[in-house]
């Protein structure tokens, strides 16, 4: 072997140099770093994991808050209507109000009326028996009982119109 330029004590010392080099790498170098690609394996994986459940969470949280959107949105949906039920409730009630006062009102005209009318053909009745005294005076040119005459003048006019003195 020397012809090839390989020295054999050299050669042996070389190949037990790297079998105690290779030794010693794999109890102290190969084994810590198989043990550290392990260990970050298994955290990669839990990371996932807990990636996987963070993300089922948000979706159950998102769906929960659309649930609790659409809740919120019937609700407020059926407040504007309570609301727009009173406030025609309302309107109802303030028009039927309205109407009764508005009757009311108009009664109290035409009792208004009636009284004021009443009060009129009374004062013409008087006015009317005081101008027939008058007259009956002037054409007998004496004076009469007034108050005689005016009972038969109003007696009269009682029957000719069918008026009666309320």
């Amino acid at each position: 072997m020397e012809g090839l330029g390989i020295n054999l004590p050299q050669l042996i010392a070389q190949i037990v140099s790297f079998l105690v080099l290779f030794g010693l790498l794999y109890f102290f170098a190969y084994k810590p770093i198989l043990r550290m690609f392990d260990e970050r394996s298994q955290r990669i994986k839990e990371s996932v994991e807990q990636a996987e459940k963070v993300k089922e969470e948000a979706a159950a949280a998102e769906e929960e808050n659309r649930k609790k959107l659409e809740t919120a949105a019937k609700e407020g949906q059926e407040a504007i209507a309570r609301a727009m039920r009173a406030g025609d409730e309302a309107r109802q009630r303030a028009q039927q109000e309205a109407q009764v006062e508005a009757a009311g009102l108009v009664e109290k005209a035409r009792q208004e009326i009636q009284r004021e009318r009443d009060e009129v053909i009374g004062e013409l009745r008087q006015e009317f028996a005081d101008l027939a005294v008058a007259a009956a005076e002037k054409v007998i040119e004496k004076s009469l009982d007034k108050e005689a005459h005016r009972e038969l003048i109003e007696k009269v006019l009682d029957e000719s119109t069918g008026l009666d003195k309320e």
